[in-house]
């Protein structure tokens, strides 16, 4: 209970822009990062972009309520095994090094587009990682659809 107290929250907000060293590494804000230097992300190959896909970062905690959210659907349910199937095979868990850095797998890297440059982009309870040429695409398409997507906030 003392220790809940004592957690602070951390929230992905911002956007960054960082180099790709030579071993496929990106520095993680330090806001970014956990406290306790155990602690891994998930990082997931997200196809969810007409422009191709990025990267998905999820903490622990978020990973275990993707878990959960897709444990709840009905075993009948054929969307359950595919996103089983594929969350499970397009996966993988990275800690931080003691710079401060994950490493992104190769083949992870190459699917999502990230050579020398990565843009972080904050989604307040994880954050993503683009090859800068896509998320200009994308940001340009969230800038379209933002107006909407606030208006149901209301």
């Amino acid at each position: 209970m003392e220790e809940e107290r004592n957690a602070v929250s951390v929230y992905y907000n911002s956007l960054y822009r960082h180099g790709v060293d030579g071993k496929r590494r990106v520095q993680i804000p330090a806001k970014w990062r956990p406290s306790s230097p155990d602690v891994e992300f998930t990082l997931i190959v997200w196809p969810k972009s007409a422009h191709g896909p990025c990267l998905r970062v999820l903490p622990p905690e978020q990973m275990a309520k993707l878990m959960q959210d897709i444990n709840e659907m009905g075993n009948d349910d054929p969307n359950k095994v595919v996103l089983k199937r594929f969350i499970g095979s397009e996966s993988t868990q990275v800690a931080l090094d003691k710079a401060g850095r994950i490493c992104l797998p190769e083949a992870m890297a190459k699917l999502a587009g990230i050579k020398k440059h990565a843009v972080l982009v904050g989604l307040l309870d994880r954050f993503e990682i683009w090859s800068p040429d896509r998320y200009e695409e994308i940001r340009g398409e969230d800038q379209v659809m933002a107006g909407t997507a606030f208006s149901l906030m209301e």
